[in-house]
């Protein structure tokens, strides 16, 4: 098939690989000159505007990163649907609220177009192995079209519903992840300063209900080393969790434990830290408490004497 890829940031950029890996002819665009070149030289094609993307394909991927980026991208004057024929499809992919997505897609709808919404699961380096996990939203016929491009990049589909309910799952995903990651954060500095280390901590935890993959997975490979390094970046943490508070508000409930998790990342916005990943927020309690949650270095093995 011939594919577009708009957004080739972190995620985008294996993603957009595994489509190439798939066997698709893929046509790229970023305001990154070079995330462009890379993907050229992996063989896609480059184009100078989104509009150029959708003249050129049949389905036009976007992994982008705020709400406002994917409606300018897509229906701006330059935008994809001006160059996406009738029939075509977009894959929404970037992590953005339901009402946006449906809004898009209504007016790609409105000149024969469709819109799935499929936004990520997992890591990077899932991104990379095309082993993401996909949550899907959207008619069935546009889902049935999106299959082979939206194989190329997962492995554990869910099927949420119509239009928009893809992105108010991954929301919803989001809201939960990073507020159990604020949640760790605090616990576990509150545990060192009183003179716990970090080792008996996990070890008592992970027999009780405070167990969780943010303790297990995500904090040993970034926070417990003292790695803050671009890998889910705080900025796009906070405006996951906005966007999932917002959509509370609409809902008609006061969204309390995510909009207290909103203003700890938006404090760690305001002191330049809104690039650094999410495992800086520990960091910060560590300045606060004159501490640091690390794991220790395995001790060495002692080397056996020879008989």
């Amino acid at each position: 098939m011939k594919v577009g890829f708009i957004g080739l940031g972190v995620m985008g950029a294996p993603m957009a690989l595994n489509i190439l890996k798939g066997g698709h002819e893929l046509t790229v665009y970023d305001k990154s000159p070079q995330a462009i070149a890379r993907l050229v030289q992996a063989g896609a094609k480059a184009a100078k505007t989104p509009k150029e993307v959708g003249a050129a394909s049949e389905i036009v991927v976007t992994m982008l990163p705020e709400p406002q980026h994917v409606e300018q991208v897509v229906l701006g004057d330059d935008g994809v649907i001006q160059g996406l024929r009738k029939g075509g499809l977009v894959i929404e992919m970037s992590t953005i609220d339901p009402q946006t997505s449906r809004r898009v897609g209504d007016a790609l709808r409105a000149r024969g177009m469709e819109l799935v919404d499929s936004p990520v699961g997992k890591t990077s380096e899932h991104a990379a192995t095309g082993t993401l996990t996909l949550m899907v939203g959207g008619n069935q016929a546009a889902i049935e079209q999106a299959t082979p491009v939206l194989n190329c990049m997962g492995t554990d589909t869910f099927y949420c519903g119509g239009p928009g309910t893809g992105h108010a799952m991954k929301i919803t995903n989001n809201l939960l992840a990073t507020t159990i990651m604020m949640a760790n954060t605090e616990a576990l500095a509150i545990g060192v300063k009183s003179g716990l280390t970090l080792e008996l901590i996990q070890q008592v935890i992970r027999t009780t209900m405070g167990w969780n993959q943010q303790l297990a997975v995500a904090m040993p490979k970034k926070a417990f080393v003292g790695d803050d390094s671009p890998g889910f970046a705080i900025k796009l943490a906070c405006k996951d969790v906005r966007l999932a508070c917002d959509l509370a508000d609409k809902l008609g409930f006061e969204p309390l434990v995510g909009r207290a998790a909103q203003k700890t990342m938006e404090n760690a916005i305001a002191q330049g830290l809104g690039d650094r990943d999410t495992a800086a927020i520990m960091f910060q309690r560590e300045k606060e408490l004159g501490i640091e949650v690390r794991q220790q270095p395995a001790e060495p093995t002692p080397l056996r004497k020879a008989a």
